[in-house]
């Protein structure tokens, strides 16, 4: 079974935070952590430094790939920054539009 997970600590998030679907919106200096284990991804978000994650809403998401997980990460972390709150519908929609057609 493949699998791989990508934590990035201290992403400030923008105006409007990040949608969670346990406690709502949260905003502030956040980690995300990304797991991608049988094609699914898991997106966790907590603030730096505490110990409760929260689900990004949307997650978990079909990825296909590694390398496609890995861009959803990165895509995650840059509408996290973003805010307006960030979701995972959000992050893939960022990783559409960066795409070449």
């Amino acid at each position: 079974m493949a699998w791989a997970s990508w934590t990035t600590v201290g992403v400030t998030s923008g105006p409007g935070g990040v949608r969670t679907d346990e406690t709502g919106v949260v905003s502030g200096d956040l980690t995300v952590h990304s797991t991608w284990a049988e094609n699914q991804m898991v997106v966790t978000v907590q603030y730096s430094g505490a110990s409760d994650w929260f689900t990004l809403t949307g997650s978990p998401v079909n990825c296909d790939t590694e390398r496609e997980s890995r861009d959803l990460h990165q895509a995650v972390v840059e509408s996290v920054r973003d805010g307006g709150p960030a979701t995972l519908e959000t992050a893939w929609n960022r990783m559409r539009e960066s795409r070449p057609a």
